[in-house]
């Protein structure tokens, strides 16, 4: 396979980025691009690796991830869980990701503890929130967030590092806006004045279609799939 288009579409994406952070006056440097692979495969993530610099990437899919695995190149890769999980295929990942995006139950909390404990590490993970109410996603309801960050506390072999969320889809691009602005406020009271924590969260927001609106709003990590293995960027 050619995967040569994947330079161009990573520099579309980082030029995006950099004027976004511009516009906003923060520092793009401070903003981590990870792709999301859902719909790439062992080779391409590889030549984002080991061709293009991109030491960080996303699955979706537990399924997927063990399938392809062992065809990793995996010296200096970071690899992200950001799909929805459930309990039963904890075991599965623990010692293959470094950072779980989508913990959203306590039930989830707790067999993420007990699996990285059988394994003597610490999992950081990441709380979804449900940014747009919405039944059909995971994630803690805005009102529900604080509750169940401070509930994580008891959980030694967990570290929270901060929030992700998944916006609901926007027609009109303004309207993300509002969902990113509303959960860093929410985020970052809770991260210094309930929790005290004096380190900076990470702010998982922001994919293919939001990503420069999420970045407008603080994000520090954009998940970006589509935007990345098109074949006919423009």
């Amino acid at each position: 396979m050619d995967c040569s288009y994947l330079e161009k579409n990573l520099e579309l994406v980082k030029n995006k980025m950099k004027n976004a952070a511009l516009a906003a006056n923060r520092d793009g440097g401070e903003i981590l691009l990870m792709p999301a692979v859902k719909y790439a495969d062992a080779e391409q993530i590889n030549y984002l690796h080991t061709h293009l610099g991109i030491n960080d990437v996303g699955e979706n899919r537990v399924q997927q991830l063990l399938e392809r695995w062992d065809k990793l190149e995996k010296d200096g890769l970071n690899i992200h869980f950001i799909g929805s999980l459930q309990t039963n295929k904890v075991k599965y990942i623990i010692d293959k990701v470094c950072l779980i995006h989508s913990l959203d139950s306590e039930r989830l909390a707790a067999e993420i503890d007990r699996q990285a404990k059988k394994h003597g590490i610490v999992m950081r993970v990441l709380v979804e929130v449900n940014s747009g109410s919405e039944e059909s996603k995971g994630g803690i309801e805005p009102s529900e967030v604080e509750r169940f960050c401070l509930s994580l506390d008891k959980y030694e072999g967990i570290k929270l590092c901060g929030f992700m969320t998944m916006a609901p889809r926007c027609e009109d691009k303004i309207l993300y806006h509002k969902y990113f602005s509303q959960t860093r406020d929410l985020c970052t009271d809770i991260w210094y004045n309930k929790l005290k924590r004096s380190d900076a969260p990470i702010l998982s927001m922001g994919m293919s279609e939001s990503f420069e609106q999420a970045i407008a709003e603080g994000s520090t990590l954009v998940r970006v799939g589509s935007m990345l293995f098109r074949q006919n960027n423009t």
